[in-house]
């Protein structure tokens, strides 16, 4: 079972799995001020990291992540660790949003979670705009929403202009921002930002 850190505000009836991206942990600082902005906004968060990640930490070994597909049974298995029986949002930054779109539409259908939350989706392999990430996006139907910087090197605002993404995606574009939705000058501006899209997303969905 994984480790698990939860931030549940008292008054919270939204509840969102978040995993980490490829290169930085559960404890990097995007995802901790991510998690205390939600909570702010009354939405408790679960952060997990992969088996990777977590040997990593333990013994400070740097290894590449596997290959996202490889990693949706550990994904499913935090959801059932963290949520068991209710009904929450998953999602993640970067590897792990792709991780989280790659088994939504089956636990969308199952009824086992409400939606999706993309933080700086992976659209292609930076400088590689060929190697699109996006064959499963353009009939997915699972509620999804997903944040992104305009100058991100993984998906640019006019390169996934051209994608044919599903239309149960919603995009929400922060200006001048990068992958780690940073605007030059102004980290903090788009993080509650995208907290803010997240939260008004979520009073959107059944």
């Amino acid at each position: 079972m994984p480790d698990i850190l939860r931030i549940d505000p008292p008054t919270s009836d939204v509840r969102l799995l978040l995993a980490h991206g490829a290169g930085a942990g559960m404890t990097s600082p995007f995802l901790e001020a991510i998690a205390n902005l939600l909570a702010a906004r009354a939405i408790a968060t679960a952060r997990f990291e992969f088996a990777y990640m977590a040997e990593r930490r333990a013994t400070g070994k740097r290894r590449p992540p596997p290959r996202a597909e490889r990693l949706v049974d550990e994904y499913v298995a935090a959801l059932d660790a963290a949520y068991p029986g209710e009904r929450p949002l998953i999602g993640g930054k970067s590897m792990g949003g792709r991780v989280a779109s790659l088994v939504a539409d089956q636990l969308y259908r199952e009824g086992r979670i409400a939606g999706l939350v993309c933080l700086g989706y992976p659209f292609h392999p930076p400088k590689a705009p060929e190697k699109l990430r996006t064959a499963h996006l353009a009939g997915l139907a699972c509620p999804t929403l997903v944040i992104q910087g305009e100058r991100d090197p993984f998906g640019t605002r006019s390169e996934v202009a051209g994608y044919p993404l599903s239309p149960a995606i919603r995009l929400h574009w922060l200006q001048d921002a990068d992958h780690d939705l940073v605007r030059r000058g102004a980290r903090a501006d788009c993080w509650r930002d995208a907290a803010d899209a997240i939260a008004a997303f979520a009073r959107t969905l059944d």
